[in-house]
């Protein structure tokens, strides 16, 4: 029987590695306007890196992750997100003596998670994420959510909703919790058996429970805005601010929690709506985590940020129909007859080659006219064909394939008249 590919895994074949190679350039050129660095960390971490950091009563760490035992005998997960690696790094290598504040810190890799597949939930994805430790400033939590709204609009996606809310800080978030216990505890029996769990540990994630999300209570639960206080609400209200400024548009959720335990004060979700989707669907998401480095060893260094599925990405691109500027097709395909111009052609390739200009010849070997039958499928600007008269008088015919035009040119000049017609550099 054929070995096949894991469940919930995928090949990202030619074809459409491009559209990926082509948003994460994307997202790597924003990021450099915005003055994040790239940060890579390890696929695996200690499992009670997510236990400490996602929170014990996630679905994340309760039901979805791929933990192992390694020949030491230590328990180790393969990362589900990508935030607790990140901030476990900073605490590590002591990113908080920096002199320049916010580290402002991003990272493009594999996530892995074990739930049911389904359409644009993988259980290896591929998560883009934006991580700025260091300051409490509401600014820069405005910054973060602009540079997610940059990324999606910038690729042309229409129909951006941004949904923002406030979790509020310890005190506020305490006595939200009170109410939501004291809402809730008449009835939990009426409710699944993890929020039963939850109620005296985090009764905030009842609010995100997917299978009771239509139980009446849900409708009638106590607000986190009723329970901000002065401090918490002045710095939502700045956030606000900051993000009318640069034109944002945005709407008060304040059922909006998130899912996982160290988020405070802001959270947001960027959702779409449109043909391909049905309902609105949420693109990514986010939030500052105040807190997060110490629970890891680490000093009060308050940090914000989000991270989105690039496969959820493209997706909405696709059901846009949004056709990404992605480069196709050669520069040059070379054209060889007989045995000499074939074992010349290599020294040809190489030279082209190392001037950048994209360019192949056949391997096969094919007749002439299957070579420029294939020059054709590979979408080849120009082709050159080479044999013995052209080795031997060292000009060759450059057929300009959009039109059939051709001109003449010194082999040893190819190079640079197929780098000024393509515009290469």
């Amino acid at each position: 029987m054929a070995v096949q590919i894991p469940r919930g895994t995928q090949d990202i074949l030619p074809g459409t590695s491009e559209k990926w190679q082509y948003v994460e350039n994307r997202m790597r050129d924003l990021c450099r306007a915005f003055n994040y660095s790239e940060i890579r960390t390890p696929i695996f971490e200690q499992t009670e890196l997510f236990q400490r950091s996602v929170g014990d009563t996630t679905d994340i760490v309760q039901k979805e992750m791929y933990t192992f035992e390694d020949k030491g005998g230590r328990s180790m997960t393969l990362r589900p997100e990508g935030t607790a690696s990140v901030v476990r790094s900073y605490v590590e290598n002591k990113r908080f003596g920096l002199p320049d504040q916010p580290d402002k810190l991003y990272y493009i890799g594999p996530m892995f998670r074990y739930e049911r597949p389904q359409s644009g939930r993988m259980r290896q994805f591929v998560q883009f994420g934006v991580e700025a430790i260091g300051s409490d400033d509401p600014s820069i939590d405005a910054e973060v959510i602009a540079l997610a709204m940059e990324l999606y609009s910038s690729l042309g996606l229409k129909g951006l909703k941004l949904v923002i809310n406030s979790l509020g800080d310890k005190e506020s978030r305490e006595n939200h919790k009170q109410a939501l216990i004291s809402h809730f505890k008449p009835s939990i029996d009426e409710f699944c058996s993890d929020c039963q769990e939850r109620l005296e540990k985090n009764p905030l994630r009842i609010l995100d429970c997917k299978k009771d999300k239509d139980h009446p209570l849900m409708e009638t639960a106590p607000s986190i805005l009723d329970y901000l206080n002065e401090d918490s609400r002045r710095y939502f209200e700045k956030v606000q601010a900051f993000l009318s400024q640069m034109d944002i548009s945005f709407e008060i959720d304040p059922g909006l929690v998130r899912g996982l335990d160290y988020y405070n004060n802001t959270a947001f979700e960027i959702m779409i709506e449109g043909e391909g989707f049905g309902a609105i669907t949420t693109l990514t998401g986010g939030g500052r985590y105040n807190g997060l480095t110490e629970e890891l060893g680490g000093p009060e260094a308050p940090g914000i940020g989000f991270a989105l599925s690039i496969e959820r990405l493209l997706m909405a691109l696709s059901a846009q129909n949004v056709e990404l500027p992605v480069e196709k097709g050669l520069d040059c395909y070379v054209v060889t007859m007989g045995e000499k111009a074939e074992t010349e052609a290599v020294s040809i390739l190489w030279d082209l080659r190392r001037k950048g200009l994209r360019v192949e010849k056949d391997y096969m070997q094919k007749k002439i006219k299957a070579q420029f039958k294939a020059a054709d499928r590979m979408n080849a600007a120009y082709t050159v064909v080479i044999g013995e008269d052209e080795l031997q008088s060292g000009e060759v015919s450059i057929k300009k394939m959009s039109d059939g035009s051709q001109e003449k040119t010194a082999i040893a000049d190819l190079a640079a008249y197929l780098t000024d017609k393509t515009g290469r550099e």
